[in-house]
């Protein structure tokens, strides 16, 4: 049995229930349950629709993000999340490099790395040396004044910690962000790529071994054995090319809002919704939302 859900952008929700009934009455799926009013439902369907991309592209034109999976199994006992551009809103090394006065070099570097036209590694050592010699405050600087969370993530968090899972923050980035980020946010651990100084300014360097794609896969292999819980019991999020070997082994793989290259190679897509999409995805409705 699968499960067809449909949602929308909270700040605008705009989910039509005749649209949805229309949907349910093509594809014969059973009774519509209302997650949250005009912005998130559901309903099962015996089987995966042969024009399944068809109407997902239909609907992303309305603003709609539609996700199929099956039903059992659904609601994950971890959360394993990556942080720029996916529990934050920014790209921290970018915020640093504008501070560093080398911003759009650095940028379209990002860019470039996480829609997989670069060597992860190698791009992170070449926008790091162009941060030689910043001073360490900056960093707490942008964390105070350029870091914002992304939308849903405290609910996301605190929901599923509240039904006994576990949540991971597991980062390209920094430590000096993921360990604030992740506290704000609640989660239980932080894994990411430690920036070097030497008398109060960075060196231009990261400590090795660098966190890239593969430091993701063994953070998801290492935690889930340490908690005795199947990779199947993940849910996974992030955006850029870095995160493609932790959502395609986790159950369930969430690509939000994130680059064409790493979307078109998962088959859960976030574009509309915000993080609160993931509790959806796992069968939560609104009034079961836990407050941070």
């Amino acid at each position: 049995m699968l499960v067809a859900t449909l949602l929308t952008n909270p700040a605008a929700p705009s989910l039509d229930g005749t649209l949805v009934e229309s949907l349910r009455n093509a594809w014969g799926g059973g009774d519509v349950v209302w997650l949250n009013s005009d912005e998130a439902a559901e309903f099962p369907l015996v089987e995966m629709p042969d024009n399944r991309w068809d109407v997902w592209a239909d609907l992303q034109g309305m603003g709609v993000d539609l996700i199929l999976q099956p039903i059992e199994g659904r609601r994950k006992k971890m959360l394993l999340a990556d942080m720029d551009s996916t529990m934050i809103q920014q790209e921290c090394i970018d915020e640093l490099a504008d501070e560093a006065g080398v911003g759009e070099r650095v940028k379209d570097i990002t860019a470039r790395a996480m829609n997989g036209e670069l060597d992860f590694d190698g791009a992170l050592l070449e926008r790091v040396g162009l941060l030689k010699g910043l001073d360490e405050a900056v960093i707490d600087q942008v964390l105070n004044t350029r870091i914002t969370l992304m939308p849903g993530g405290r609910e996301l968090v605190a929901t599923m910690r509240a039904a006994g899972g576990y949540a991971a923050l597991v980062s390209g980035g920094f430590t000096a962000f993921t360990a604030r980020v992740a506290e704000r946010l609640g989660f239980d651990e932080n894994r990411a790529n430690t920036l070097l100084s030497e008398n109060g300014h960075l060196t231009g360097d990261v400590k090795r071994p660098i966190l890239g794609r593969q430091a993701k896969v063994e953070s998801l292999e290492r935690i889930t054995a340490r908690l005795g819980i199947e990779e199947a019991d993940v849910i996974a999020v992030g955006d850029g090319a870095n995160d493609l070997g932790m959502l395609g082994r986790a159950g369930t793989g969430v690509a939000l809002h994130a680059k064409p290259a790493v979307a078109e190679q998962c088959d859960i897509r976030i574009n509309h919704g915000d993080l609160s999409a993931l509790l959806y995805v796992q069968g939560y409705a609104r009034p079961d939302f836990v407050s941070a």
